[in-house]
């Protein structure tokens, strides 16, 4: 089963950052309210980025990492994306400060 960690911008501006298996379902719970408590004081307004991650600890780990991420690290790390040929665990593991 694919793990993913997954950033949102939510209504306030700010972004959120989760773990999931189900990018669509997990985006849906939290749109009606029914995801994590912050997002229901914070409703999103869409998907920031998505990466794919091998194994549950390994979305966790790297879940904890971007959310000790400046919110403009975390919007830099959006706008890299995938495709970059850095490997996302690479990016959050040697970041300085």
């Amino acid at each position: 089963m694919a793990w993913y960690v997954y950033l949102l911008e939510c209504r306030n501006g700010s972004v959120y950052t989760g773990i999931t298996t189900d990018i669509p379902r997990r985006y849906a719970q939290h749109v009606a309210g029914k995801g994590a408590r912050y997002t229901r004081s914070n409703p999103p307004v869409r998907l920031l980025a998505q990466f794919p991650c091998p194994d549950r600890s390994s979305a966790s780990r790297a879940e904890w990492a971007i959310k000790r991420l400046a919110p403009a690290a975390k919007r830099a790390l959006c706008n890299a994306g995938p495709d970059d040929g850095v490997p996302l665990f690479t990016c959050i593991a040697h970041r300085d400060g």
